[in-house]
């Protein structure tokens, strides 16, 4: 007789106010399987985690592990069964160190007291396996984003977890620290844990995994091995149709003068020296690995960080905010990577969400909340956005929804009639490929119509299909452009990595393209 399944759930189903989220899905994983979970936004799968993990309980159906049947009431539950889950949204506490976050709630002691030392050690022990540098002693909110991933998927290492749920665990790694993480996944696998692996990236989905299942509707689709699909199988296997022509025709831009000129900007010591512009209607991607200063140079010309040298020009004409709501009013909207800290405001409704950025606009005294639901509605279905609650908060939603719903925020906040600037961080991170799709079409639109739009991504292709010209920029500088539509992901990534002869692909001088 085999073995049973490590992990087995038998018509599981989940139903939320005017939505069916899960709807009879069985599935079943060996120990040691590295099983991909795939699917649109809004398909299930996240839900179907949350069960896994005791965050949420199922209407129906049930899970068994290694033959046993389980139910889990808490997180607590799961943890103690041997499932934990590194979930897509960051859950660490800023104020406590990596070690503190690491063995949160399960803090060794000695004699009654917290062993400082044997908390170090842990923590040294689970970063040291995913080949991070970062300190155990360093404070969280020190640390960069992709650096709060590594200590979220070390935190989860150190439970020794039969079952590893990893929510979108590369969606803010660099290449590098990726392999890494793939590199651990397989050693892992080796040692019998069962890994379930859940992200809109097809092609590490068919690298890394063993078996693939694809959820649309709350529905199981199939399960299928990589060898019997590719990306573009897949995806139409989420989606229930052909996916072709991802991204829209790129049509270039009338020559004008520059909507937003940065010379020579600086915020020392990670950004130095960086120039580029961008005219009205045209697509600027910036290229880069982690840590080049892509992020910075965006929060600086917003006002999040403040320069330390340099100028920012809008219009010709040199200006200097003191934040965000200083730099919308005057045209100039940025959506943040971090989508749960600075992207979304979760306790609140979605309505909330796309207005809040400029309330005012609805009534100081008398709130219009018609007006406000209306504002919502028009959004919501401009980037369908599955939404079956306008009124109920965000955080219901799932992580590709949120983003939508975020962009959506800044864009409606722009003033109107005014030549505007749009800078877009990762705008796509956690968005499944049907969404990134219309996210696509939304950029070119808005680009079509006059805005001056820059895109920050950690997904070469995506620069590449959209964008008209893209910066790189490696250790805080720009290291050179290139023209998007004959570049190649080779010549980017050398520029990005520093390759000698790559200069000689690309321009080592930022040109607006005007024609």
């Amino acid at each position: 007789m085999s073995d049973p399944a490590a992990l087995a759930i038998d018509g599981i189903s989940k139903s939320f106010p005017a939505v069916k989220a899960l709807d009879g899905v069985s599935l079943s994983m060996r120990a040691g399987e590295i099983h991909g979970i795939v699917g649109e936004n809004g398909a299930g799968k996240s839900t179907l985690m949350k069960i896994l993990a005791g965050v949420q309980r199922p209407d129906i159906g049930s899970i068994r592990l290694a033959g046993e049947p389980v139910e889990f009431r808490s997180v607590g539950d799961a943890l103690n069964a041997g499932i934990a889950m590194i979930h897509q949204e960051l859950n660490l506490v800023g104020d406590l160190t990596v070690a503190e976050n690491i063995a949160l709630g399960r803090e060794p002691s000695r004699f009654g007291l917290v062993s400082r030392a044997a908390m170090r050690t842990a923590a040294t022990d689970a970063l040291r396996e995913l080949g991070s540098a970062v300190s155990p002693n360093a404070r969280v909110s020190t640390l960069s984003v992709a650096d709060m991933q590594l200590v979220e998927i070390a935190k989860a290492l150190a439970l020794n977890a039969r079952i590893l749920i990893m929510d979108e665990p590369t969606a803010v790694l660099s290449e590098r620290e990726t392999s890494a993480l793939f590199a651990l996944v397989r050693r892992l696998a080796l040692r019998g844990v069962t890994i379930l692996y859940i992200s809109h990236l097809l092609p590490e989905v068919l690298d890394l995994c063993d078996r693939i299942s694809v959820l649309r509707d709350g529905k199981l689709v199939t399960t299928v091995r990589p060898t019997e699909v590719d990306e573009r199988k897949l995806a139409s296997l989420m989606v229930g149709r052909d996916l072709t022509e991802v991204f829209p025709p790129r049509a270039r831009p009338a020559p004008a003068p520059p909507a937003l000129r940065v010379e020579s900007l600086s915020v020392l010591p990670v950004v130095r020296d960086v120039s580029f512009e961008v005219a009205p209607g045209e697509i600027l991607g910036i290229a880069g690995l982690v840590g080049s200063g892509r992020t910075e140079t965006a929060e600086a010309i917003v006002g999040l960080r403040a320069p330390t040298g340099g100028r920012i020009l809008l219009a010709s004409k040199p200006v200097r905010f003191r934040g965000p709501r200083a730099a919308i009013a005057a045209g100039v909207a940025y959506v943040s990577e971090d989508r749960k800290e600075r992207g979304v405001h979760l306790p609140m409704s979605c309505v909330e969400n796309v207005t809040i950025a400029h309330l005012k606009d609805f009534g100081r005294v008398f709130p219009k909340r018609a007006a406000e639901r209306a504002t919502a509605a028009t959004w919501i279905s401009r980037l369908a956005v599955k939404c079956p609650n306008p009124a109920g908060p965000i955080r219901a939603l799932s992580g590709g929804n949120q983003q939508k719903l975020a962009v959506a925020k800044w864009l409606d906040a722009l003033p109107k009639g005014r030549q505007g600037v749009l800078l877009l961080d990762e705008p796509t991170r956690g968005v499944d490929l049907g969404a990134k799709r219309e996210m696509y079409r939304l950029i070119a639109d808005l680009a079509a119509q006059g805005l001056a739009c820059v895109v920050i991504s950690s997904e070469l292709p995506e620069l590449l299909g959209l964008c008209h010209r893209i910066v790189v920029m490696r250790n805080g500088r720009i290291e050179g452009e290139v023209d998007a539509e004959s570049a190649t992901e080779e010549t980017i990534m050398h520029l990005a990595a520093g390759v000698d002869g790559a200069s000689g692909s690309a321009s080592s001088t930022p040109q607006r393209r005007t024609a």
